[in-house]
């Protein structure tokens, strides 16, 4: 009998999910899942982290080479539901999950970063069997690159593969928003916004009509990208596209996102201080990328390169303190600048979000989620899967939630206003036939329909989890 098997004796069944690396992302995930009620098993060489993964979040270890079969074998692969391979290898990674496919035929996902694999994920997943691959760089670039289109938002999210947002954003002094009763703002159709969270403080809200913002805030909504940029121009946001990048750093995150703002017809310059990397970069990149070998970190150097012009500064070394620094003195000595932040550590993201950073990118937590999203559809049915989109708001205190409407749901055809909701859960937007709309109480439920949900809620898998 394998440890996960002795361990799991008496126990209520659960999925059995086995985590390969124990990294960053790797000990992030062992602590989520572990919440999401799944039975967790890591693999690592390193007995050390192993022992206090397994301490930390009473689950199982094992001490071994995650792509070697007797490793597998003893932490239960045969009856996992679930390998994740997040170690530093991408190759390590796609062997972990092809072997564990013959072995186990469990599901799997693989964190692959390499751009050299870039074109080629379909084609690996395609033929390895392998359920998701996650490029939590790529994903990292596409989050900056939609930061960028609204500069007056501190986070974007995406849903219905990009026509539906929810966009966070803090309320001025002195702002139409300032005093407004929510009730006010829903009566003016036109403007296809909901505000479906607020942050006062400490305090989290999902408003009624009835509740009043106030400058402060930070509020959360929920439109079409089209139905955003009117509603920031309405309300006196500073709408100007970014036209100017400064990058400091050329790691991975940086290649990516540089390829994707030349494309939207941004002036984009990196500064990187490894003279190999520059030249790597050079041939990798377009040529209207400009690749500046220098210290980052050098106030004389960001003079030189013209920071106080630049539209956008976004610091991406592998260093959190540095980018946390650099994003500060940026926004000091060029005031109204875009700065958007990368940080790894996600625990300390309350200390962070007191800094007033502007915008702050956690390409851990974005991978989590992803994951996250994939267990509880798996849960629940992967032919039948609910779940389109998930993301966590608020540091995690609310859940953005996109759920498929399928044939068969007992609400369907059922108006909002005579369904009974749980408390704390707002249904935001229901795109139906390519169009996103703002419910009102006589709109119903239909099939095909995917259904946004904002919830202070935890755990929701299924649209049937909305319901008294």
């Amino acid at each position: 009998m394998s440890i996960l098997e002795k361990f799991n004796q008496g126990k209520p069944k659960s999925l059995n999910i086995i985590i390969v690396g124990t990294g960053k992302v790797g000990s992030t995930l062992a602590g989520k899942l572990t919440d999401e009620g799944c039975d967790v098993t890591v693999i690592d060489q390193n007995r050390e982290v192993v022992d206090k993964l397994s301490d930390m979040y009473d689950i199982m270890g094992v001490v071994g080479n995650g792509s070697s079969y007797k490793t597998l074998i003893e932490a239960g692969i045969e009856n996992a539901d679930l390998i994740i391979a997040v170690t530093e290898s991408d190759e390590l990674n796609l062997l972990c999950c092809a072997l564990a496919k013959k072995v186990g035929d469990c599901a799997s996902v693989a964190r692959v970063r390499n751009p050299d694999y870039g074109d080629e994920l379909g084609y690996l997943s395609d033929k390895l069997g392998i359920s998701i691959i996650i490029n939590p760089e790529l994903e990292a670039a596409n989050e900056i690159t939609r930061l960028l289109h609204f500069p007056s938002a501190i986070s974007v999210n995406s849903f219905s593969k990009g026509s539906v947002e929810i966009i966070k954003f803090k309320i001025p002094e002195g702002n139409p928003l300032d005093g407004m009763v929510l009730s006010d703002l829903q009566k003016d159709k036109s403007a296809g916004v909901l505000i479906c969270a607020v942050e006062r403080g400490e305090e989290l809200t999902i408003p009624n009509g009835s509740f009043r913002l106030q400058s402060g805030d930070i509020a959360s909504f929920v439109a079409t990208p089209t139905a955003a940029l009117a509603f920031f121009k309405k309300m006196k946001m500073d709408v100007h596209k970014v036209t100017s990048v400064i990058i400091v750093g050329g790691g991975k995150t940086s290649y990516y996102l540089a390829r994707q703002l030349v494309k939207s017809g941004m002036s984009v310059k990196i500064i990187e201080s490894n003279p190999k990397r520059c030249e790597e970069l050079s041939m990798l990149l377009p040529e209207e990328v400009i690749i500046v070998n220098g210290d980052g970190t050098d106030e004389s150097l960001l003079t030189q390169e013209n920071l106080e012009r630049a539209g956008a500064f976004i610091p991406l070394t592998g260093i959190d303190e540095e980018n946390v620094i650099l994003s500060l003195y940026a926004m000091k000595a060029s005031p109204g600048i875009k700065s958007i932040t990368k940080v790894n550590h996600i625990n300390f993201s309350s200390v962070i979000n007191e800094l007033a950073l502007g915008s702050v990118v956690y390409p851990r937590r974005m991978t989590a989620e992803k994951i996250i999203k994939y267990v509880r559809a798996k849960r629940n049915s992967l032919e039948n899967n609910d779940i389109e989109t998930l993301y966590h708001l608020s540091q995690d205190r609310v859940e953005a939630i996109e759920f498929n409407i399928h044939e068969g749901l007992r609400h369907i055809n059922i108006p909002l206003k005579d369904m009974r909701l749980k408390k704390n859960l707002l249904i935001a937007c229901i795109y139906r036939d390519g169009k996103a709309f703002i419910p009102g109480g006589g709109d119903i439920f239909a099939p095909g329909d995917a259904v946004i949900i904002v919830t202070t809620h935890k755990g929701l898998s299924t649209i049937e989890d909305i319901f008294e």
